[in-house]
């Protein structure tokens, strides 16, 4: 009887893994949208994603002073895409040595784009006060909902993106970065 049970479960197994997947391949493969943004990702030639080489995801955020800041916007431009909260202790650390590279590099088309976890604070005016209390000048943009965060996988912060002129992803750092290392990392970015 036990031989019986445990054949028939198995048996449910293998048939609900074959449903499962060839529901997720039918999905995959009959998504119209997924087929235009896959026809759209091969006529520029570039992928999408996250890895070294891939275009980087865009995205729109608000910025702390109210217009929106779209990543796309710094196409031609070197990027330190840096993600962090006011109450995190690393990202304190980097902000001044941020802050400075962005003062020094500004004019030379490299362009520091700061984007606070915003669901992950307190309250706004600690944001409000993080970016006094540092003198940023650089542009913070707003990530009310996480949605960034979640896009570009982001699970310990500080973690800033490095994207050349051309909008792709040439690497990622996670923790702090010092003047020195923004230095060295983005003389080599083209």
């Amino acid at each position: 009887m036990k031989k019986t049970i445990i054949f028939i479960a198995l048996s449910a197994l293998v048939i609900w893994g074959v449903y499962d997947i060839s529901k997720t391949d039918s999905k995959s493969f009959n998504n119209p949208q997924r087929e235009q943004s896959d026809i759209a990702d091969a006529k520029i030639g570039q992928a999408i994603g996250l890895e070294q080489g891939n275009e980087a995801p865009n995205f729109t955020l608000s910025a702390f002073e109210g217009e929106a800041l779209t990543l796309a916007d710094y196409r031609g431009k070197k990027v330190l895409i840096n993600m962090w909260a006011s109450w995190c202790p690393p990202c304190k650390a980097e902000m001044p040595d941020m802050q400075q590279f962005y003062q020094k590099h500004q004019a030379d088309g490299i362009e520091v784009l700061s984007i606070n976890l915003t669901e992950a604070e307190n309250n706004k005016e600690d944001v409000s006060a993080f970016i006094s209390d540092y003198e940023i000048t650089f542009p913070v943009a707003l990530d009310e909902k996480s949605q960034v965060a979640d896009q570009y996988q982001v699970t310990t912060i500080p973690t800033t993106y490095i994207v050349d002129s051309a909008g792709n992803i040439e690497r990622k750092i996670v923790g702090p970065m010092t003047y020195e290392m923004m230095e060295e990392i983005m003389s080599q970015v083209n």
